[in-house]
């Protein structure tokens, strides 16, 4: 592995820390601010991995997440670079993927611009690490498809242009009959809820969606019926390695400001950085960032490379997440009281980061992936 950067990389990386910085550093607030949006689909990071033929970056797996962990570690609202990710990973990467030619002229380009939000929906009340135990069935009549079903915690459904929609095509075959679908939010019998009030990611717009006899044609199948496990777990193989560079960018940023503030904040006479209590923690948030690191940079890497990647994506997932988390509490420590008040935006760190332990499969399905591919 070349633990270089080549000259386009390292400039793209300045590119969307500078960018991330300079006009996207609003404080986190309930709901997706469309005009951060939009200026993100304009600089490019709506369409980092899309091919350029349909208007993206073209990037690879390890481009794109080094571009992501600029994101994370620049933009001062973690809500929004999740939006960005969950558009650009768990929806867009599917229909780039698997979808046919004339599916993605006609919606690539409008996803990759900022034209049009992407949201994955897949969830259910009753299928959640059981993401295969889906009740929402899409029966064939004619040339449409008609969805029947509801799914919970679809992100960005209140903003949503395009939903990538999982049902039962073929119940009796199980997973190998749920089927992927592109439906517009215009489409008849598309019900979209009130966001929910998080505690965490609180810009990103989560909600559910119903779909009420919506009707879609049959040329708004990705990838052929019965193919949604294969989708899914590909678009997963992307969500896993590459969004979560934004938390590898994100603890960047946070060891940076807790050994500053470690630095300046004196006690007993000295930098409580020089007390060993804490030069320990922060020297245990810089390892736990530097393995989750590499852990993202090799996932991505064997992706690139044609080789299954699977037990490496969830790797990288459960190592970021767990880190991420540790790294927050660690952070406020640090910080004592100036940690818990709300100003100084570093509990918004721990809160962000506790999310990641539960989405794109929880920590203990990451572990029972790990297990599987090491056929235990």
């Amino acid at each position: 592995m070349e633990f270089g950067w080549d000259d386009t990389q390292s400039k793209l990386y300045d590119r969307v820390l500078s960018f991330a910085r300079d006009r996207l550093s609003t404080a986190p607030t309930p709901g997706a601010s469309i005009d951060n949006l939009r200026l993100c689909g304009d600089f490019g990071l709506l369409g980092l991995c899309v091919d350029r033929r349909y208007g993206g970056m073209g990037l690879d797996a390890l481009s794109s997440a080094r571009a992501v962990e600029g994101f994370g570690r620049g933009a001062s609202d973690m809500g929004l670079v999740f939006s960005v990710c969950a558009h650009l990973f768990a929806c867009v990467s599917a229909i780039q993927d698997f979808a046919d030619d004339r599916l993605k002229q006609e919606v690539l380009p409008r996803l990759a611009s900022g034209e049009w939000l992407g949201a994955n929906a897949i969830t259910e009340m009753d299928a959640g690490s059981d993401v295969f135990a889906l009740k929402t069935r899409a029966v064939r009549e004619g040339d449409e498809y008609v969805i029947d079903g509801a799914k919970s915690f679809v992100t960005n459904a209140p903003a949503a242009d395009l939903f990538l929609v999982y049902a039962l095509t073929d119940p009796a075959h199980g997973y190998l009959g749920v089927s992927a679908f592109a439906v517009p939010r215009t489409s008849p019998g598309i019900v979209v809820g009130p966001p929910f009030d998080k505690i965490g990611l609180r810009s990103t717009p989560s909600a559910e969606l119903r779909l009420e006899k919506c009707r879609v044609p049959v040329s708004n199948i990705v990838g052929e019926r019965g193919q949604g496990a294969l989708i899914f777990r590909a678009s997963m193989i992307w969500e896993r390695a590459c969004l979560f560079a934004a938390y590898v960018g994100m603890m960047e940023e946070q060891l940076e400001k807790t050994i500053l503030f470690a630095k300046e904040r004196r006690q007993f006479g000295k930098p409580i950085g020089k007390h060993q209590a804490v030069a320990h923690r922060i020297a245990d948030m810089k390892l736990r960032l530097e393995s989750a690191r590499l852990l993202v940079y090799r996932a991505c890497w064997l992706k690139d490379r044609g080789t299954s990647s699977a037990l490496e994506s969830s790797l990288a997932k459960l190592a970021v997440s767990e880190a991420a988390i540790q790294s927050g509490i660690d952070a406020i420590w640090v910080h004592g009281g100036a940690g818990v008040k709300t100003e100084t935006g570093i509990a918004q760190g721990l809160l962000d980061a506790l999310p990641s332990a539960i989405f794109s499969g929880t920590s203990d399905i990451q572990r029972d992936l790990i297990a599987r591919e090491l056929l235990l």
